[in-house]
């Protein structure tokens, strides 16, 4: 019987390291510690691997992050920057190297990536969904290349996700505002498009429901695409009615941002005449004037769990598809205060 030969997966066991730690070695790459490669190489000798130099190694260690073409650069997006450091840190960590594509509907067609992109990675995190739908998705699914999703998931498809729970934040910034004896409370959602989003909405309006409230259609003003100050002329729109919300929930950070601009621009004061929450905690959240009430969101640990997940998919074999949710928590500031004529010390719902 002629005996197996070891592969690099073997020495890897056998050092207990990562595969990707033993090609680093193998190629002299930084990040393995000197006592790590040493154990590594005692490894190769006594289990008796050969080092080749194969041409598809580059492929190996290289995965793909896909996110679409918004109106800002992904890295210098105040959410999406953060996820890509995470993903791209813990990456480097374990010796991979990504390749960050953003899609553009408009010039690019998904068969060119499918073909082109798909075949010089060994596996893909998709971030986000917008212009990047539900087919698309699936088409790459078809490509039997390890996919991991990051803040979008599909209902009919078991495809592994890495997602902030968005339901719970928009229910936890809604339910905080009411606490605060608020009950005329506006919401100011974002495109549809965005499965994060709607289902950040849909915890507001859970929020509400659970009080026996609704939210007035027009206190719901649809978003404006193309727009760079999110969230301004939504608020603009509610401002000009002839009745006014007394608090906002607005579904991100830069929307609030916008919304607070509006309130300012009219001359109302942030909380005493409207109140103000949102999601996301963005660095910026913390120095608006007043500072902003808001979800936090685990941004960097959402990229960095994407990368051990996907890392995963592609090292193992026959992997339960799963849904990985992280903690969102409520981070109180200055602009969110109890309701008109409400002492802090009255009736709460």
């Amino acid at each position: 019987m002629v005996k197996k030969k070891p592969t690099m997966r073997d020495v890897a066991r056998e050092a207990n390291v990562s595969p990707a730690a033993v090609w680093m070695a193998i190629h002299n790459k930084p990040g393995v510690a000197s006592e790590t490669s040493q154990r590594i190489w005692e490894t190769i000798s006594r289990l008796g691997y050969t080092v080749k130099s194969v041409s598809d190694d580059p492929v190996a260690h290289t995965v793909g992050l896909l996110i679409e073409k918004g109106s800002i650069p992904a890295i210098m997006d105040s959410f999406y920057g953060d996820v890509i450091r995470g993903f791209q840190s813990e990456a480097q960590r374990n010796g991979y190297h990504v390749n960050l594509v953003m899609y553009d509907r408009v010039h690019e067609r998904l068969d060119l990536l499918r073909n082109g992109f798909t075949r010089s990675i060994a596996g893909l995190a998709v971030a986000n969904d917008g212009d990047i739908t539900p087919d698309m998705v699936i088409e790459l699914k078809k490509t039997n290349l390890p996919v991991i999703l990051i803040e979008n998931h599909l209902d009919s498809e078991y495809i592994p996700c890495v997602l902030g729970d968005n339901f719970t934040a928009g229910y936890m910034a809604t339910r905080y505002l009411l606490s605060l004896g608020h009950q005329d409370i506006a919401v100011l959602p974002g495109p549809e498009k965005y499965s994060s989003l709607v289902d950040r909405l849909r915890g507001c309006m859970a929020a509400m429901a659970e009080v026996g409230l609704l939210i007035p259609p027009e206190w719901l003003p649809k978003p404006l695409s193309g727009y760079p100050l999110k969230g301004y002329q939504q608020m603009k729109e509610i401002i000009a009615l002839d009745r006014r919300p007394t608090a906002v929930v607005a579904i991100s950070d830069k929307t609030a941002i916008g919304a607070m601009e509006a309130i300012r621009e009219f001359g109302l004061q942030i909380p005493d005449d409207i109140a103000i929450a949102s999601i996301d905690n963005i660095a910026e959240s913390a120095y608006t004037r007043p500072s902003l009430t808001t979800v936090h969101v685990p941004k960097m640990e959402m990229g960095i769990l994407a990368f051990q997940r996907l890392h995963h998919l592609i090292t193992s074999k026959n992997d339960i598809p799963v849904k990985n949710i992280v903690y969102s928590e409520l981070i109180v500031r200055e602009s969110s205060g109890p309701a008109r004529n409400l002492s802090l010390t009255g009736d709460r719902i």
